[in-house]
């Protein structure tokens, strides 16, 4: 069902089942996988594709161009996944050429009401944003990360998978897989094993997880120091070896 007052470029392609609300307006160059649902007064700009099922509310605007002062028009991209939830007033940015062009949004995320997501970000599947959580531009956030209600992240930072950011936390550095931090600036408090019970990792895994933790952060070495050791966990314990993958490629340097 497409609204009568909906506005929609002739160029955009629309998949089956979408519901187009009241006072939409869909850009050239945007695609529309099947199912997708707009509520009402929802901008969508291309270049972006969109993937199936997802449901965009009031008020979010998706592909608009970045607020990057270094960007000048060229036509960079959006892509977004399968059954995601971008709530009241979200935005999402397109790309710079300065990085790879392209913003890019997986599957099955839940975007909280006004939550942004900068130009040439990167976030993986099942990520939840909460209320007002915002990641500048370059930000990398893995899978199953949680960012709480207020949350800002510095351009370029990497957030690791199953990683959890308390309310009103300021990150400037990379928080590793698993771990937990609070704070202005964030730093790390324990890991996030609530979530890791969730999601089914097993008590020897937490356990495993638990200990490169300690190595990490509680043990007195450096992060160059702890890490042989935590690779070596990671040889009987396979969950411990993104943390150990993650710490030895972080450009930014952890949080301590």
């Amino acid at each position: 069902m497409i609204d009568a007052t909906a506005v929609i470029h002739p160029d955009a392609k629309i998949g089956n089942n979408v519901t187009i609300g009241p006072f939409c307006h869909i850009g050239a160059d945007v695609e529309i996988g099947d199912d997708t649902w707009l509520s009402s007064h929802v901008v969508i700009k291309g270049p972006a594709t969109i993937g199936k099922g997802n449901q965009f509310f009031q008020f979010s605007s998706i592909g608009e161009a970045c607020q990057d002062k270094k960007y000048k028009g060229e036509p960079t991209r959006v892509e977004i996944g399968d059954n995601n939830v971008f709530r009241e007033c979200c935005t999402v940015h397109r790309g710079t050429v300065q990085d790879e062009g392209l913003t890019k949004i997986g599957s099955n995320n839940l975007f909280m009401a006004y939550t942004h997501v900068a130009h040439d970000c990167v976030v993986g599947d099942n990520v939840i944003l909460a209320n007002n959580a915002s990641i500048a531009g370059h930000v990398r956030v893995d899978d199953w990360a949680i960012l709480g209600g207020m949350t800002g992240v510095h351009q370029f930072v990497h957030i690791g998978a199953h990683a959890f950011t308390a309310g009103c936390s300021l990150v400037l550095q990379d928080v590793p897989p698993y771990v937990m931090v609070s704070g202005q600036s964030a730093v790390p408090r324990a890991i996030n094993t609530e979530g890791l019970k969730r999601r089914n990792f097993s008590k020897e895994g937490v356990a495993a997880i638990r200990k490169a933790y300690k190595l990490l952060y509680r043990s007195g070495l450096t992060t160059a120091e702890a890490l042989p050791q935590i690779r070596e966990l990671a040889d009987a314990h396979p969950e411990v070896a993104a943390m150990a993958e993650f710490v030895a490629n972080s450009a930014r340097g952890i949080v301590r």
